[in-house]
């Protein structure tokens, strides 16, 4: 399969540039106001030809002009999840859990000084 002239090939890990990520949020923007219009279009066609179940459809399309602008508004301020780089665990391996080495030290052996107050 090849792919189109005009798509790059990825080679790295880097996340996708804030000006790619900013188009991509205001086209899913533009997408659901247009849903919104189409609901309002639909609503208003409805109850022109006074369509049957219009009962059912009129609240569909209302419910669907007020929650539509503000999943969009949601959606268009979010960013991605800032991933932690794939390569990290690669380069720097986290530390196995090893037991601790044996104490090498006899019970009357201490690692540090005691200072003893009474004489």
């Amino acid at each position: 399969m090849k792919r189109p002239a005009h798509q790059p090939i990825l080679i790295t890990d880097a996340s996708r540039s804030q000006d790619d990520q900013l188009s991509s949020r205001q086209k899913r923007y533009v997408l659901m106001m247009g849903i919104r219009v189409a609901c309002l279009v639909v609503g208003a066609t409805l109850v022109g030809v006074k369509a049957p179940l219009l009962w059912l459809w009129l609240p569909l399309c209302g419910l669907g002009m007020v929650l539509i602008p503000w999943l969009a508004v949601l959606l268009a301020n979010d960013r991605p999840p800032k991933e932690q780089h794939r390569l990290a665990n690669k380069l720097h391996p986290r530390p196995h859990d090893d037991p601790p080495p044996p104490m090498s030290l006899t019970p009357d052996e201490h690692p540090h000084k005691i200072i003893d107050a009474e004489p």
